[in-house]
């Protein structure tokens, strides 16, 4: 007589379901964390500027003084047209009641996260299409430069593109692989011992490039991103001064658990909206280095 065993039987078996869920593997959102300055405001913004001022000179004594003029501009965000970031799930309370994990909770945090990088990618190189963000890769009258991710030497002339417009940078802004191939340059050095055969030093000294938990290039931060992906298969680097950004914030992630809407059909709903928008308090705040 054949002995029924549970290799054979799995339908048979009883299962168990961890009460964890696994999320996905993602990036973090970067860009608020980055230290832009934000306003709060369920308004359009207006942030005046000085688009040029006037060139003092030398004057004799008892001569006139020539009149000066100075000319003013703004910077404008939140208008009245721009769009919000929103998403909704609906779900049974059967599902609610019968999830091994604590599904309200664990659908809210998620839908947070989703938003929170949707937001992410849109203020750093959002269209700006449809009266949506348009991120600050994308806006008018950056600085500009060449990028050559075998040299070094282009990072190096990036920072001056973006000293000669008086900007004191904060920050490196790539992809993990435009950074991986920055860390991979190695450069010759003589061996010792003979004096004629050489070995690879890497250019950049590891105990530099790595300052705690944060990355740095050329002493400035590195932020590791998706979000300012190749054009044209040509990879990107920016330099940006971050202390020159402005995010105006109308709200931030409202989250809503409609448990009335869908009582019909006895199930809830999940809402989460925010409304950002991004603007550089001046142009050359952000120098954009791509490849040739």
């Amino acid at each position: 007589m054949a002995i029924e065993v549970t290799s054979g039987n799995t339908t048979l078996l009883q299962s168990q379901v961890a009460n964890l869920l696994v999320q996905p593997l993602e990036q973090m959102s970067t860009f608020l964390a980055a230290g832009p300055q934000i306003f709060d405001t369920n308004q359009q913004l207006r942030i005046p500027r000085i688009a040029s001022g006037v060139t003092a000179g030398f004057v004799g004594e008892g001569a006139q003084i020539s009149d000066g003029d100075v000319s003013f501009d703004e910077v404008t965000l939140l208008p009245s047209t721009l769009k919000s970031l929103k998403v909704l799930v609906r779900f049974s309370n059967e599902m609610a009641r019968q999830s091994v994990v604590a599904l309200e909770a664990t659908l809210r945090t998620r839908l947070v996260t989703d938003v929170a990088n949707a937001l992410d990618a849109a203020l750093w190189d959002g269209a700006g299409t449809s009266n949506t963000i348009k991120g600050i890769l994308r806006a008018s009258g950056i600085a500009t430069g060449t990028l050559d991710l075998a040299d070094a030497d282009s990072l190096i002339d990036g920072m001056a593109t973006a000293q000669g417009n008086h900007v004191t940078p904060t920050h490196w802004v790539m992809t993990s692989a435009s950074f991986a191939a920055l860390r991979k340059l190695k450069i010759a050095v003589p061996d010792e011992t003979n004096g004629v055969a050489t070995y690879s030093q890497y250019l950049f000294d590891p105990s530099g490039i790595q300052n705690g938990t944060a990355f740095q290039l050329f002493g400035l931060p590195v932020i590791i991103t998706d979000n300012i992906p190749a054009v044209s298969t040509k990879n990107r680097v920016a330099l940006v001064d971050m202390s020159k950004v402005a995010v105006a914030r109308d709200v931030d992630a409202e989250v809503k658990i409609l448990d009335q809407t869908w009582g019909d059909y006895d199930s809830i709903g999940i809402r989460v909206v925010t409304r950002y928008d991004v603007a550089l308090l001046q142009d050359e705040a952000v120098t954009l280095l791509t490849e040739a």
